[in-house]
Parts: C-alpha cells; structure tokens; sequence
C-alpha cells in the first residue's frame, strides 16, 4: 500500500511559494537569453558546408563535415572574418540561391532589404559590404 504524503507544513508551503515567486522572473526571461539562430545550407551540390546567422545581429559563421583518416570525421567550422561579424540591429536571414556550383549565401537584412554574399575564404567566414 503506498505512503500518504504528509500535509505541508505553513513553513513548507511559504518557501514553496517565495520559491517559486522568485523563479518566474527567471522563467520569462529565459527566451531572452537564447540565441536566435537560422541554419542554411550552401547551394552548391557537392558541398556539405552550412551557414548559420544570429537573426538579431545579422554575424555569420559556417561549418562543414570532414573526413578524418581511421575516424569517424570531424566538424570544421569557420568562424566569422571580415564582414561577417555583428552588424547593425536588424532582422537578418540567409537566402541561399539557386545556383548549383555557388558555394556563398546571401545575407539579408529583411527589414532594410540590404543584402551581402557570404562565403568561407582563408578558414573564415566572410561577407561583402551590405547594399541594396
């Protein structure tokens, strides 16, 4: 036959409440904290590289798969360079195109329709100037 739990005590169920009060500020806030990141993958067929972009600050990194000799491979991944790092607020979002050997993605502003290519070169990640 299971145990009955004990009724809480006035004690109990004060620090219970104070608890949980004090978590909800914490809770509501945890959304805020978490990065806000779009996944794309580069348009060329051969290629197994994917873009990623914070859609608030519009920075741009890229990773790709690799084969490792005696392994089973490892992640590369290109941080971001010249262009790529954080621009100005905005709504940013990737648009890959449809060109089959193009191995860049856009990176669109969709609130100011500024758009730049980005594309891996040198081990980084790295974009044109914005321009519409």
């Amino acid at each position: 036959m299971p145990k009955i739990a004990a009724p809480l005590t006035a004690l109990t169920r004060r620090l219970l409440r104070r608890s949980c009060w004090s978590l909800l500020p914490l809770a509501l806030a945890a959304p805020a904290f978490a990065g806000v990141f779009e996944f794309a993958p580069a348009p060329q067929t051969d290629l197994n590289r994917v873009y990623r972009i914070d859609r608030s600050t519009g920075e741009v990194g890229a990773c790709q798969f690799q084969l490792k000799e005696g392994g089973v491979g490892i992640t590369i991944c290109f941080p971001s360079g010249e262009g790529a790092g954080p621009q100005p607020a905005g709504e940013y979002t990737l648009m890959p195109s449809r060109h089959e050997r193009e191995g860049g993605i856009f990176r669109v502003n969709m609130r100011t329709g500024e758009m730049s290519i980005c594309y891996v070169f040198d081990d980084k990640t790295v974009c044109t100037p914005q321009a519409k």
